[in-house]
């Protein structure tokens, strides 16, 4: 009998003790919780969720927490629509939106720009620019072994019989994957209204393009005679067109004796 007592008496006390542990479990945490902005969640809820990285954040989670904190801005992230972010900039009271973007290749040398030697290897640009910095003449020339297109997670962009990159606008959603992984750099952003770019990135002189590519641009400056709304200048050899006096009417396109000037379609 005595021992059932004190199997008894044992297993009050432990009941006891884990009565009152579990009280100070409880207590502490709500002491010592980490009470986090219930803002982070609705504003991750508005973000592209691409995780792609452009915004040099780890993904869309850590950049929404970053953006409550204040230790990022609503401009960094290119992929997200404007009508998200004017949300997400009423949600934390302003912020930068910024203009809708997309990415453009600023080349359509590819297989009118001419080689240095014949490449036998297997790869993607990255892997053929280490080989003499590519195997095109041009050094600002689209190499065209898909890195850009392995590399988007959108499907955006594409090779095609031309032998350069090109880019979807209406598949593009501005990531930036693409930019930061183009060995030659070439790869940059516009607004997405936008009607027309440079499709060349050489700053070399005339005589000195024409003997690397077909379609280089010689920098002639018609393009920028030609505009209307004098939306285009010269600079270092290249157009550089001012996007907030363009109105799309494409007299560059049709005037740039080397077509390197382009209609963004879509």
């Amino acid at each position: 009998m005595e021992t059932w007592i004190q199997i008894l008496i044992a297993g009050g006390v432990m009941l006891a003790l884990a009565l009152v542990f579990g009280v100070i479990l409880v207590l502490c945490s709500h002491v010592f919780a980490v009470h986090k902005d219930e803002r982070i969640a609705q504003v991750e809820d508005l973000l592209a969720k691409s995780n792609c990285g452009g915004c040099g954040k780890a993904g869309c989670a850590q950049f929404a927490e970053a953006l409550v904190k204040g230790e990022a801005k609503l401009s960094d992230c290119k992929a997200t629509p404007v009508a998200n972010k004017e949300k997400i900039a009423a949600l934390l009271g302003g912020g930068e939106v910024g203009e809708e973007t997309v990415a453009v290749v600023h080349c359509n040398g590819g297989n009118a720009c001419y080689d240095k030697y014949d490449y036998q290897g297997y790869g993607n640009c990255a892997s053929c620019e280490l080989i003499a910095g590519g195997v095109k003449a041009c050094p600002v020339g689209c190499i065209g072994k898909r890195t850009c297109a392995d590399i988007c997670p959108y499907g955006a962009i594409e090779v095609g019989d031309g032998g350069y990159a090109a880019v979807d606008r209406d598949k593009c959603v501005s990531c930036g994957a693409c930019i930061g992984h183009c060995p030659k750099h070439i790869i940059g952003r516009i607004p997405k209204r936008a009607k027309v770019y440079v499709a060349c990135s050489n700053h070399g002189k005339g005589k000195d393009v024409m003997e690397l590519c077909k379609n280089g641009c010689i920098g002639c400056g018609i393009c920028a005679k030609s505009c209307p709304q004098g939306a285009i200048a010269m600079r270092d050899g290249l157009p550089e067109i001012d996007y907030a006096k363009c109105v799309g009417c494409l007299a560059c396109v049709s005037k740039c004796p080397r077509r390197c000037i382009k209609e963004q379609k879509g």
